[in-house]
């Protein structure tokens, strides 16, 4: 199995799931970012060493350059997490272009939370629908009340185009 099919394999199933959890709980579990960030070490790894030892200096760099962001809170701690994870199982030209897909995305969604908000009609929460029924009309109340972005979607969207597009696969 080649680098770039076992980072496939595995975060793209994981980034779907953390791009879920946020809209439903705007919280990305922390195995999450250690299942992506694991699977990438040994992606680069099996392209050599000092691959993976360059690849891990960058989601360094990501991660100490979104910190800021996160303390301000403009950014959630998981998607710093999650963002530099990713990072971490891609060479630094990979990187730069998931960064820049994710702000795109990430671009994309705030544009539809703005929009959201003078077209998603008022909703009432019935105890007891179904699961999907619940999550909307509970983002719909978010949606409305101007509440946090749920960041994993576009890191999701953003990193999948990426691992999609990689050589090699």
């Amino acid at each position: 199995m080649s680098g770039v099919l076992l980072l496939q394999i595995v975060a793209i199933p994981l980034l779907c799931f953390a791009a879920a959890r946020d809209i439903a709980t705007r919280l990305i579990p922390d195995g999450v970012s250690i299942g992506i960030l694991v699977a990438g070490i040994a992606a680069r790894a099996m392209v050599g060493w000092t691959e993976a030892g360059i690849s891990l200096l960058v989601a360094i760099a990501v991660f100490a350059a979104l910190l800021p962001l996160a303390m301000r809170g403009l950014l959630g701690g998981g998607d710093v997490k999650l963002m530099a994870a990713l990072a971490a199982g891609l060479s630094p030209f990979e990187t730069w272009s998931f960064v820049v897909a994710t702000v795109f995305a990430g671009g994309v969604l705030g544009l539809a939370y703005i929009l959201g908000r003078y077209l998603v009609p008022e909703t009432r929460l019935a105890p007891g629908g179904p699961l999907l029924r619940r999550v909307l009309a509970v983002e719909a109340r978010r949606v409305r009340r101007r509440g946090p972005l749920p960041y994993a979607v576009a890191i999701a969207i953003g990193g999948t185009l990426v691992l999609l597009n990689l050589p090699g696969a």
